[in-house]
């Protein structure tokens, strides 16, 4: 598997691929393409991490704010008006977080995944008061729909806000596969990442494939081994190449054992976590549906970034379709870690969450669409 993209630079393979240089039809025209910034020692260590949950599925109107578990958890409330209300957070099947990062003077903001709906996230941004033009770099955690399909419509409402040549972090050319999902004889479309609307956003797309810097504050994992029990869960199917339109992946980009198939079940390689070392805290880890194995990743946190010790484990862990007993085990081994708290989204199920609780009694937290979680600084103290 290392062998991924062999001895050439992306730029180049694109080239060779017809790809980077712009296919006739002009839909792959004007994405810039590179390696993202490799992971070499202990990754930096931030004084102060936030992440909002931007879409997930449940807002809870009444949930408290305060400090729990070590983490400082700030609920959004609806601004005080004379006016009957008529907006409100918006829910859906699918995830995207909001993080922002603070090292001494230096802040960095990145949006991870984009959700189900364009509707969703760009309400729920502006309810939330996130600013695109603030961003410093968008991540794609893995090619679901449920994690890009608010992609185009945000980068249609806000691309002409956004930094010059942005950052798209993604975990490599599996990202762009076509899939579908259901029973083979009776498939469903699950959506292809539209090239076309990155390169008119004039992204930057970074794979990360290998263990990377993130925005110079973080790093993602890249590719996760399968270490632990855990295996892929209700995997889709990958289409391999590009279609008449342009849209879908090159084969010559993929590892060499996925080039001679048109149709794949999912391994979700391509699928990675951001993670962040909190100064006096540890690792918090961000998985946006853990397909990989949410024991994987934190396991494979830890190797690539040589800190043993584990402050957050949050994000959807793709447990909601799994068998009790295989939730009670992730709980298990997820408690090995030591983690201060836990905080299941998106996928993780409430099967896994009642049982993590008794796993880990009182560092379970519950998360909510526009819940805002603080790590480091005061949080906890």
């Amino acid at each position: 598997m290392d062998s991924y993209l062999g001895s050439q630079s992306p730029k180049r393979l694109l080239a060779a691929a017809g790809v980077g240089m712009g296919l006739a039809n002009g839909v792959f025209t004007g994405i810039e393409t590179d390696a993202a910034p490799p992971l070499r020692g202990a990754p930096p260590e931030v004084d102060r991490l936030s992440v909002t949950v931007i879409t997930d599925s449940y807002f809870h109107f009444f949930e408290s704010s305060g400090t729990f578990a070590g983490a400082k958890v700030q609920r959004w409330q609806q601004p005080a008006t004379s006016e009957p209300p008529r907006r409100m957070p918006q829910n859906e099947w699918g995830l995207s977080l909001h993080v922002e990062s603070v090292r001494g003077t230096e802040s960095r903001r990145v949006l991870i995944d984009f959700g189900y709906t364009p509707e969703t996230i760009n309400n729920n941004l502006e309810m939330f008061g996130v600013d695109p033009s603030r961003l410093d770099a968008l991540l794609l955690s893995h090619g679901h729909y449920d994690h890009f399909g608010g992609m185009v419509g945000f980068l249609a409402a806000h691309r002409h806000k956004l930094k010059s040549g942005l950052p798209f972090y993604m975990g490599g050319e599996e990202c762009f596969c076509a899939r579908e999902t259901g029973p083979a004889s009776a498939p469903r479309n699950f959506g292809v990442l539209d090239r076309r609307a990155i390169a008119d956003a004039k992204l930057r797309v970074l794979f990360a494939d290998k263990p990377s810097l993130l925005v110079e504050h973080g790093f993602t994992t890249g590719w996760i081994a399968q270490t632990s029990f855990e295996r892929p869960a209700q995997p889709s199917r990958m289409k391999v190449g590009v279609g008449p339109d342009g849209m879908g992946c090159d084969p010559v980009r993929l590892p060499s054992e996925k080039r001679g198939s048109s149709m794949l079940v999912d391994d979700f390689l391509h699928e990675q976590a951001s993670c962040f070392h909190v100064k006096g805290k540890g690792l918090v880890v961000m998985t946006s549906c853990g397909h990989r194995g949410i024991v994987n990743t934190v396991r494979a946190a830890i190797k690539v970034s040589g800190v043993p010790k584990v402050h957050a484990i949050l994000g959807g862990f793709h447990l909601m379709p799994l068998s009790a007993d295989y939730a009670n085990d992730t709980a298990r081994e997820l408690a090995k870690f030591e983690p201060d708290c836990l905080i299941p989204m998106h996928c993780s199920g409430e099967t896994f969450i009642e049982t993590a609780k008794q796993a880990l009694p009182g560092k379970v937290l519950r998360t909510s669409t526009g819940t805002r979680f603080e790590f480091g600084g005061s949080a906890g103290s």
